[in-house]
């Protein structure tokens, strides 16, 4: 028998590059989704001088699954990952350098922009270097604000904590935590049940915190959020050393799809009905979160279906997009948030401000990755695996002449 913590014998998995396009996908919705929050009539960073509640019906449709999506497909990458890793105490370390250092460096030199932009809205005087170098790092409220915060960045640190709580759980309790994988995997891959077993957990679990955790992120405290997060990111996790879960993913996908239309519809109705602050009946408001997970988890299934079924082929695109992807994320919150502020004395038509908005954010999300990822030591702070590996890896990889 092995003892908790000995290394967990892993067969070498091929990429699956349909869960990579999806990625690709899913952050570039994400990056849209935040430029449209600046038009939305919902509160967030910054505004626009304009409000369109025409932007409520696609942006709540998209509300319930798309963060919940990135976690599927992180644990999926997670269960890659760990396999190439030699054990649970690498692929710790792994995570920890790739996620825990860009999300110091967002903290340091990425989130205090925003945050200067947030209390300058509410009267702030003084000037950026000012404000970074005295006024940034207290603790507790300072006008109207809290700090220390992470901002766009609560998911890099989400995903750091469940990547280490996961290798602890593999430290201590080894191959049993796979053997009780696979039996689960075993289970759920029978008849309806991937579909219709996560729908009714995930429902009673959300509505069982509702009136009892308040809903507010971070990360000691947003029960409500981890109770979604964490099991699609385990769902992830185990589909990766699971094949038989892809074809109960295939028998029910457009049950989930439809599932997923339904419950979109009802949570776009309370959205309506019940617009920006206005806060709904205890009724509606538990309809609306069931709702919302039960699109969740339905749209990760089609998704991850679709995925499987027509994106899992490979381009020249694909690789430099993925690489891409995490760089991006890291910076566009803030390049939005910045164009925004001073682009407001401009005082640009809508169409306009939406259009420097997306190609300013754009511009900025390119030129971090084109030029970061060509300087060595400012590759892990963006997000990226070190220049020397990428290096050692592309000449494992050249083709020697006469070998297919």
């Amino acid at each position: 028998m092995k003892q908790p913590g000995a290394a967990i014998e892993t067969q070498p998995s091929q990429r699956h590059y349909g869960l990579d396009w999806l990625r690709i996908a899913a952050f570039g919705l994400l990056i849209l989704y935040h430029v449209a929050m600046a038009f939305a009539p919902w509160t967030w960073v910054i505004h626009t001088p304009y409000r369109y509640t025409a932007l409520i019906p696609p942006m709540a449709l998209l509300t319930p699954w798309r963060l919940a999506l990135l976690f599927a497909v992180s644990g999926y990458a997670s269960r890659r990952l760990f396999d190439r890793s030699g054990g649970a105490r690498a692929f710790a370390r792994s995570r920890a350098l790739r996620l825990l250092v860009p999300l110091a460096f967002g903290m340091a030199v990425l989130v205090p922009l925003e945050m200067w932009v947030r209390v300058m809205e509410t009267g702030y005087r003084s000037g950026y270097l000012h404000f970074w170098a005295v006024d940034y790092w207290r603790v507790g409220t300072f006008h109207g604000r809290e700090f220390p915060s992470w901002e766009h960045l609560w998911f890099v640190a989400y995903l750091a904590a469940y990547s280490l709580l996961l290798a602890a759980a593999i430290d201590r309790f080894g191959a049993r935590l796979f053997a009780g994988l696979d039996r689960l995997a075993d289970w759920f891959a029978q008849g309806a049940r991937l579909l219709w077993v996560p729908i009714a957990l995930l429902v009673t679990l959300r509505l069982a915190l509702l009136f009892v955790a308040p809903e507010s992120q971070g990360l000691l405290r947003d029960w409500s959020g981890h109770a979604l997060y964490v099991p699609v990111f385990l769902f992830g996790f185990a589909l990766a050393g699971a094949p038989q879960l892809w074809p109960a993913i295939g028998r029910g996908w457009k049950a989930a799809l439809l599932i997923a239309g339904v419950a979109g519809a009802i949570a776009v109705t309370i959205e309506m009905r019940y617009p920006g602050s206005a806060v709904p009946s205890h009724a509606w408001m538990a309809l609306n979160r069931a709702a919302r997970v039960t699109m969740a988890w339905c749209m990760i299934v089609a998704l991850f279906h679709i995925a499987e079924s027509y994106w899992n082929r490979d381009h020249r695109w694909r690789r430099p997009l993925a690489e891409a992807v995490f760089p991006f994320y890291i910076v566009h919150h803030p390049a939005i948030v910045l164009i925004a502020w001073y682009s407001l004395p401009l005082r640009l038509g809508a169409l306009a401000e939406f259009a420097l908005l997306l190609s300013g954010t754009a511009a900025v999300c390119l030129a971090t990755y084109l030029v970061g990822r060509e300087i060595g030591w400012l590759r892990p702070l963006i997000g990226l695996s070190p220049l020397a590996r990428d290096r050692r890896s592309a000449r494992r990889a050249r083709p020697v002449p006469g070998v297919p």
